[in-house]
């Protein structure tokens, strides 16, 4: 599969929490943690669970930087 995003970032699912419509996807990536809110449609479609390896892709149009 070929995609536009350039940030993508590879990881393994750590836990997943199924909500009624809306699932949150905890990913481990490097040395920290990605989090995404998805369709809980859409992760019963992926069939995703605990351990899976993933790819986080971040498509936005703002990137904030603190420090």
């Amino acid at each position: 599969m070929k995609i536009s995003a350039r940030n993508q970032l590879s990881g393994t699912i750590k836990t997943i929490n199924l909500g009624g419509v809306m699932a949150e996807v905890v990913v481990e990536v490097g040395a920290g943690t990605i989090i995404s809110a998805i369709t809980r449609g859409s992760a019963e479609s992926l069939e995703l669970k605990p351990g899976d390896k993933v790819t986080a892709i971040i498509k936005a149009t703002e990137v904030m930087i603190a420090k």
